[in-house]
């Protein structure tokens, strides 16, 4: 597991990441959210060993990355966001060389690079050289060196930066994958929709400040209690409004552009329960859905748009 305990990092009279605590297990895609400026990469740069922190640490796997560096890093794969392809050489030559460095076997390497390469779908272009390859190749290159060394914690550093949408889709079914495997995988980003559809828990940075972290439907049902109700009736919204102010599991009633909003205490069964009885009293129901928080909706809540 990873247990990063008061992670701090002060460049001078600036502090980057303000004594930051989470910790995640064998799994977890961890989604780390943050404007611009915010400290996620510092805190990326930390964890990578790259990094020394003012103060605090993170334990990965029992092994301190502060006072065990070197037997952390065997541990850790780390992907930035601004990487060097060397030009005039291979695929299958650029993780060759990297095989290499990771001290990966002689005898081990050539089935370690074809499976990275599977995993990637980069097998079709193995004898392609680097310089060549398009900007989400290139991506997927880099993430097959990162996982040369079948590291058990994956740090991205938006590695979905300038990815065109077909390229990000590709990326994103890749670390539900290697999510799969039983790898930790922390990502930072600031463009939410990227994260939303693969990530089991977050963390929201702002000025160094990590504001909240946790499951991700944790943090949307303690955001949002009540749950949203968006109801289209054939016989006008005022008449169900007036009658769904009398029920017992509603809080709030609104009526928006001829739709009632409605913001409902309960369980699915209890939201079946009430569509029947809004039916049963004679509603013509053309709509009926819930309506729910997603990432942006929380970013929005808990931050104040503050840089460091």
């Amino acid at each position: 597991m990873l247990e990063v305990k008061g992670l701090r990092k002060e460049f001078g009279q600036l502090v980057a990441v303000k004594d930051i605590h989470f910790a995640l297990q064998p799994g977890d895609i961890f989604g780390y959210i943050g404007p611009n400026g915010a400290g996620k990469t510092t805190t990326l740069r930390m964890l990578a060993t790259l990094l020394e922190p003012t103060s605090g640490t993170a334990i990965v796997n029992g092994i301190d990355i502060v006072r065990q560096p070197e037997d952390a890093r065997p541990l850790i794969g780390f992907m930035p966001d601004f990487f060097g392809l060397y030009e005039g050489i291979t695929v299958w030559e650029y993780l060759a060389f990297f095989a290499e460095a990771y001290n990966i076997p002689p005898r081990e390497r050539k089935q370690v690079i074809e499976n990275v390469l599977e995993l990637t779908d980069l097998t079709v272009k193995r004898d392609t050289y680097v310089e060549t390859l398009s900007r989400g190749m290139q991506q997927r290159l880099c993430l097959a060196k990162t996982l040369l060394h079948d590291p058990l914690l994956l740090l991205l550093d938006e590695p979905a930066s300038g990815l065109d949408p077909r390229a990000r889709a590709e990326l994103k079914e890749l670390l539900r994958e290697i999510g799969a495997m039983g790898k930790i995988v922390i990502v930072s980003s600031h463009i939410l929709p990227e994260l939303s559809d693969f990530c089991n828990k977050i963390g929201i940075i702002e000025k160094g400040e990590l504001l909240l972290w946790g499951d991700v439907d944790d943090i949307l049902r303690q955001l949002q209690p009540a749950r949203l109700l968006t109801i289209r009736c054939l016989d006008g919204a005022d008449k169900l409004a007036e009658w769904l102010r009398k029920q017992p599991e509603i809080v709030n009633v609104q009526v928006v552009n001829s739709t009632v909003e409605a913001q409902f205490v309960g369980d699915d069964e209890a939201q079946a329960e009430l569509l029947r009885r809004i039916i049963l009293d004679g509603h013509r129901i053309a709509t009926f859905s819930e309506t729910t928080m997603n990432l942006e909706d929380v970013f929005l809540r808990v931050t104040k748009g503050e840089v460091a």
